[in-house]
């Protein structure tokens, strides 16, 4: 995969009381419309994170999403923020915490995810999230992810890097 070289900046993360918050600041040139839809609408997330079999895109709906370069069961959870254009917030059941999309005018999307776990598991929590934005910005390019192709190459280089 051809990946937008410089448009993801590292991510950080702080830990309190048992939580890592990791965080990213994504400058992407495209319309907060666009963006919108790739994180909030099955075929946009299908493009470069997972297949939401269940997006009801409202306050409290139900999601579920099945990740597409593994056979992990697919993961439940809840919209727990949502405010049309600007913040999707899904709040997932087990190890992967609470994941939130806010977009801000100037084509800047800042992405939260708090987790639970050991300092391993936050550092390749930070790296496949860095991959996830990288393939992000590369959807929004018109270059979605082909996960048939997929292969964790990229993660791992990104996971050396946060280590």
């Amino acid at each position: 995969m051809n990946h937008s070289v410089g448009v993801i900046e590292p991510g950080s993360s702080e830990t309190r009381d048992g939580t890592h918050t990791l965080r990213f600041v994504v400058r992407v040139p495209h319309t907060m419309e666009e963006v919108w839809d790739a994180v909030a609408t099955p075929e946009g997330l299908v493009k470069w994170l997972a297949a939401a079999d269940v997006l009801e895109r409202h306050l409290g709906g139900a999601v579920v999403l099945r990740l597409l370069n593994s056979d992990a069961p697919a993961v439940s959870g809840r919209i727990t923020a949502w405010d049309v254009e600007r913040v999707a917030e899904y709040t997932m059941e087990g190890f992967h915490g609470r994941i939130r999309f806010h977009l801000e005018p100037g084509t800047i999307l800042r992405f939260t995810n708090e987790i639970h776990g050991d300092d391993e598991f936050r550092l390749d929590c930070l790296a496949a999230w860095h991959d996830h934005l990288e393939r992000l910005a590369a959807a929004l390019d018109g270059r979605p992810t082909d996960w048939s192709a997929w292969t964790p190459d990229r993660f791992r280089e990104l996971r050396a890097s946060y280590t």
